[in-house]
């Protein structure tokens, strides 16, 4: 079973056009490209298996209470510095995952570390 991913609104889904864009038409600097890969590589992992090992899957519980519905967090790339974590839930259709945070790991994982991640809306459900 494949999930389709969907981007937040609006700050995934500009994220992602801006990487898209800049890499088409060959201005993305070498951070946006590490960046842009490495979040296409997860995604990829993602859509055909939210449990793959090396994503490293597991639901974060204040973000959860802060969005209202179950939050998970994927590695974009681990042991190294502020390492990138994807933020996505389940939906708004039934196979689809939308990515709804982007932003390196939390360095202090107490003191409502998860407070200062920023979230994105969810698209509207197709109809």
């Amino acid at each position: 079973m494949n999930f389709a991913i969907r981007m937040g609104i609006p700050e995934m889904l500009e994220l992602w056009m801006d990487l898209s864009q800049k890499n088409a038409a060959g201005t993305i600097s070498k951070k946006e490209l590490t960046l842009y890969t490495k979040w296409g590589k997860a995604m990829r992992l993602l859509s055909q298996d939210p449990s793959y090992p090396s994503l490293h899957t597991h639901d974060i519980e204040p973000l959860t209470k802060r969005y209202g519905v179950k939050v998970w967090q994927s590695y974009l790339e681990n042991n190294t510095s502020r390492a990138m974590r994807m933020y996505w839930v389940y939906g708004p259709d039934r196979q689809d995952i939308t990515i709804i945070g982007l932003e390196p790991h939390p360095e202090d994982k107490k003191n409502g570390a998860y407070d200062k991640v920023t979230l994105s809306d969810m698209p509207v459900m197709d109809v």
